[in-house]
């Protein structure tokens, strides 16, 4: 007699995928655990070159780059919404590898919406991103006086100067021939020595996140006309790192356990929204003289 071949019943078969589906939902959130912590590791990586690269520009001109910097075009004098407009983090590109960038594609002459500029404004750098925000590589900046109306296309960023803890569109009213000047290290016309940060290096932030969640900022710079457009590249201490009553000219990331600074001695520190409103203040100037302890 042939002997019958015993099959898997129903009640085995869905107790398997039962099984199968729990180790998954186990197994998952691990994965994904993982996987940010690898994406965390690269954004801390990206700081720390973006620290070295401000390091050398401080040793070649004996000063951290200019937050931006824009004159007027007839007289040559400061003026906040003048020409040419490229910021801090496009005059580093040097040190960050990219002479074929700042070399090759930028005229720093002409204004950032110059016809000669287009391939480097529209240019998503890697060493600017945070790989945790997944966010478009390009955005459209409208026009400040006519919302909805587009006035350019920029590359998009994550990294943005620390302007302090004084509002940015006060810089709105600065008259021709005055810069708008923050307390933190990156503003309009002047870079600052290392010198002027009598905080101490260690107890100042310079760069940190700003998520694409509330919209785009850029590594080029300051585009007169448009809206938020010192907000685009700079940052303030308004409200702590991803407060959800925050603003567009606030910092914060993507990361579930807080947002990514660099400090002035080169150093990256996370900084989450439960960190002490002073102390956080006090970390984003230069020379209020607060004494404050930088979380670990």
């Amino acid at each position: 007699m042939r002997r019958r071949r015993r099959a898997f019943t129903l009640v085995e078969l869905l107790v398997v995928i039962a099984v199968i589906g729990v180790l998954m939902a186990l197994l998952l959130p691990a994965v994904q655990a993982a996987r940010e912590s690898a994406r965390r590791s690269s954004c801390t990586n990206h700081l720390k070159q973006i620290g070295l690269a401000l390091q050398m520009y401080h040793d070649t001109s004996k000063s951290l780059p200019p937050g931006w910097l824009a004159e007027d075009p007839a007289t040559g004098q400061p003026w906040v919404e003048g020409e040419p407009g490229w910021g801090w983090a496009a005059r580093i590109l040097p040190f960050l590898e990219q002479k074929n960038v700042s070399k090759g594609l930028i005229d720093f002459n002409r204004p950032i919406t110059d016809p000669m500029n287009d391939v480097a404004r529209l240019r998503p750098l890697q060493s600017y991103r945070c790989p945790s925000d997944d966010g478009p590589r390009q955005f459209t900046l409208d026009s400040e006086a006519n919302p909805g109306t587009a006035l350019t296309d920029l590359a998009a960023g994550n990294y943005i100067g620390v302007f302090g803890t004084t509002e940015l569109e006060d810089c709105e009213s600065v008259p021709l021939g005055e810069w708008c000047q923050g307390d933190g290290v990156f503003f309009h016309h002047v870079g600052v020595p290392f010198g002027d940060v009598p905080d101490g290096l260690s107890h100042t932030l310079f760069v940190g996140e700003r998520s694409s969640r509330l919209g785009g900022s850029t590594w080029t710079g300051c585009v007169p006309g448009g809206e938020e457009a010192f907000s685009r590249f700079l940052g303030i201490a308004d409200h702590t790192p991803n407060h959800p009553t925050g603003h567009f000219d606030d910092f914060g990331s993507y990361h579930p356990t807080g947002t990514n600074f660099l400090v002035g001695d080169g150093s990256v520190r996370m900084i989450t929204q439960y960190i002490d409103d002073r102390i956080y203040r006090g970390l984003c100037t230069r020379r209020m003289a607060e004494a404050v302890v930088l979380p670990e």
